[in-house]
């Protein structure tokens, strides 16, 4: 296309080709078509390409490029290809709903930096809608203490802003938190978040086991290091919003090994939330829930 398109959708892949079509079907289905796709490719050993040929779309343009197991190399390796005024990110494995571009286009164009919308859950859980934010939440100082409250498949934001704070993190300490760490760097950088109360995508949940939760929980750590205030610098008060954090973060473990029904697995996280923060109530809760479970399976 010789025009510049308002918006850069980027589609890091690899392997996914049974769902990539669903994913590049619903961005052709878009009510706003002012786009282009650019699908940054592991070099799938499947039928991505083919998948991508079929399509006969200008506005799609596949690139290969080999990642090393780092998802924030290829959407850094698309954000330098990318040529419209907005970025909008979409795993190869979610679907957009015909009118998200629209909605999240004309906030954009009112003057908002970054737009995050809601996503239906489907997969191995039970079905659920999933709304992000509010904008409280994703002050920079919520972030780091309280946790991520934005989805990457249902984020729009400013190209500028994106490239201005260095793009998405391509430690090896941050995988699988990487999108958690562009957040907290907008948001330190002042960016304004806005978050629609409408369901716009779909995301397909895939059953996590010990060892995601477990590698998911020590990129969170990492990232969290990487924005708190040095060990010398911390007054009690800011210990004890430490240790919350840590304990936010050991029972966030804890529910996603019970949600796969590991529930022998989940307790000593739940344990270890609790002597971190021993006011969380939300911990009692899922504790209280876990032993009746462990009784009952």
């Amino acid at each position: 296309m010789s025009s510049t398109p308002l918006v850069s959708i980027i589609i890091p892949t690899y392997n996914h080709a049974h769902f990539l079509h669903e994913a590049l079907q619903s961005v052709c289905d878009q009510t706003f078509s002012d786009w282009e796709v650019l699908v940054i490719n592991n070099y799938s050993e499947d039928d991505t390409i083919e998948v991508v040929k079929v399509f006969d779309d200008s506005r799609i343009h596949l690139e290969n490029f080999r990642n090393n197991g780092v998802i924030a190399a290829s959407r850094n390796y698309g954000i330098g290809m990318a040529r419209g005024e907005y970025l909008a990110f979409l795993d190869s494995d979610d679907t957009w709903f015909p009118e998200k571009l629209s909605i999240c286009i004309t906030m954009l164009e009112e003057g908002r930096d970054l737009v995050c919308h809601g996503l239906h859950w489907f997969g191995n859980r039970n079905e659920r809608n999933q709304y992000y934010g509010p904008a409280s939440r994703s002050t920079y100082d919520a972030l780091l203490y309280k946790g991520n409250c934005i989805a990457t498949s249902a984020t729009i934001v400013r190209r500028g802003l994106v490239e201005a704070v260095g793009g998405f993190s391509e430690s090896l300490e941050v995988v699988t938190a990487e999108d958690y760490h562009l957040w907290l760097k907008l948001a330190q950088a002042g960016v304004e978040m806005t978050f629609v109360e409408r369901i716009l995508g779909s995301y397909r949940f895939h059953a996590t086991n010990a060892g995601t939760a477990i590698k998911q929980a020590k990129a969170v750590g990492y990232v969290v290091e990487d924005f708190l205030p040095k060990q010398e610098l911390r007054n009690l008060r800011e210990k004890a919003r430490v240790r919350l954090r840590y304990g936010i973060i050991n029972y966030g473990v804890g529910r996603s090994l019970q949600a796969n029904r590991q529930f022998f697995a989940a307790r000593p996280y739940f344990l270890r939330s609790l002597s971190l923060h021993p006011l969380y109530i939300k911990t009692y809760i899922a504790l209280i829930l876990n032993t009746f479970c462990i009784k009952n399976d």
